[in-house]
């Protein structure tokens, strides 16, 4: 079965920086897409960042400029570089991946940005 495993949540000041990181594992043959949800308190889970095999990026407007998606396809391992953090991208990030027309989701990692 499939399993997404994510690192690099923390607590960290405006204008800081994180990385996150997530691996795939489990016999993937098709890795369609891999990206970043996140949903903060009392808000509706929302796309970050979004990558396909093909290399094809989808930001959501609030992260365009900031944060940087990228992807290691022999590693089936997603990166998101988070740069000039505001206190409004707290929030616990989710790493997802979709393979062939299944989602799968990590556990999802806390991100705090404090003002």
């Amino acid at each position: 079965q499939v399993q997404l495993v994510e690192s690099g949540g923390g607590l960290v000041q405006a204008g800081g920086s994180l990385t996150l990181s997530c691996a795939a594992s489990g016999g993937i043959f098709n890795l369609n897409a891999m990206g970043w949800y996140r949903q903060a308190p009392g808000k509706q889970r929302e796309l970050v960042a979004r990558i396909t095999t093909g290399g094809t990026i989808n930001y959501v407007d609030s992260v365009k400029g900031r944060f940087t998606i990228s992807r290691n396809n022999t590693k089936n391992t997603v990166y998101v570089q988070m740069n000039s953090l505001k206190p409004e991208d707290t929030a616990v990030y989710y790493c997802y991946a979709r393979i062939v027309l299944e989602d799968y989701w990590g556990q999802g990692t806390q991100v705090t940005v404090s003002s």
